[in-house]
């Protein structure tokens, strides 16, 4: 490692974090895949949206449900 990184213009940590995380990826370290971790992030960011979109229903359910209630009170 010590005698590489320079080569290809980076230091030895940074070449070791590459050096592990190919073995994770294929399958000779435990660990969560470079895959494993995107598609974990777009789940989360899903949900994420989800939950919002939910929530402005809710909302939005609240608001016309009064209106009905108070037009039908006027009525």
């Amino acid at each position: 490692m010590e005698s590489i990184a320079p080569k290809i213009g980076c230091v030895p940590q940074t070449l070791l974090e590459w050096v592990k995380r190919a073995e994770i990826d294929v399958g000779e370290q435990p660990g969560t895949t470079t895959a494993e971790a995107q598609r974990l992030k777009e789940l989360e960011r899903e949900n994420k949206e989800l939950r919002r979109a939910n929530d402005i229903l809710r909302t939005a359910s609240a608001f016309f449900a009064q209106a009905e209630l108070d037009r039908k009170l006027k009525s």
